[in-house]
């Protein structure tokens, strides 16, 4: 999860440079959706794992 949300980080940063806003927009929506997505899994992961012990 956490790759796809860099891939898009770095799609949006090339689509940037070349001048393509919208898509830059998109593509840096979309990773900020993964990452805060990739955040809750490893918090409840982490919980879950603590709690076993």
């Amino acid at each position: 999860m956490l790759h796809y949300a860099v891939v898009f980080f770095v799609i949006a940063l090339i689509a940037a440079v070349f001048g393509f806003g919208g898509i830059a927009a998109g593509a840096a929506g979309i990773a900020k959706i993964l990452f805060f997505i990739f955040l809750i899994g490893f918090v409840v992961s982490l919980v879950m794992g603590l709690l076993k012990r």
